[in-house]
């Protein structure tokens, strides 16, 4: 007969779980891997919107987690660690890619980085996650960290190195662009 795990091992046996990975237990971290893999996935897809970049971010962030798996301290619970990373790799992947679209397209014609109107699918309801991924990137990025994640303005505005006001405002066109979506 298995045993199951009373509700206060549980914490305990994950804390065990993450320590064996610090030591280099590879099967422990795979456990860790296993556990979180489609929160990660899912927050990458929601601040990226598309797929095939979000599993190349969740791949990232696993990466990252092993290398830095010894600096989890056990402050929090593992997966609100993960999650935290998650965010910055997600959004260090945003600021290289801006920095590469900076430098092959310089243009003061900023229409151009405006995400394109399309047509509505006739007879096809467009449902949230469609509309989030039709976001411009940083009303998506700001809509998801603060609507969807739970964080506040200023922990989005520092991990973006923007003032308050630019978040509330990113936040305030996403809502409008997501109710324009939705009521197509």
């Amino acid at each position: 007969m298995a045993t199951m795990l009373v509700e206060d091992e549980a914490p305990a046996a994950a804390a065990s779980t993450v320590r064996r990975a610090q030591q280099g237990d590879v099967a422990a971290f795979e456990q860790l891997y296993r556990e979180n893999l489609d929160r990660v996935y899912a927050l990458c897809l929601r601040i990226c919107g598309n797929a095939g970049k979000a599993e190349e971010l969740t791949q990232d962030v696993f990466v990252r987690a092993w290398q830095k798996l010894e600096s989890f301290e056990g402050k929090s619970a593992f997966s609100t660690w993960l999650h935290r990373l998650a965010v910055n790799v997600v959004l260090g992947d945003r600021r290289a890619e801006g920095i590469r679209v900076g430098k092959v397209f310089a243009t003061d014609d900023l229409e151009a980085y405006e995400t394109p109107s399309r047509p509505p699918d006739p007879g096809t309801a467009m449902d949230l996650e469609r509309a989030i991924a039709t976001l411009p990137p940083g009303a998506r990025t700001v809509f998801v960290l603060h609507d969807v994640e739970g964080y506040k303005h200023e922990e989005i505005a520092e991990l973006h190195g923007l003032a308050v006001g630019t978040c509330k405002a990113q936040l305030h066109r996403a809502r409008r662009l997501l109710r324009e979506a939705l009521e197509r």
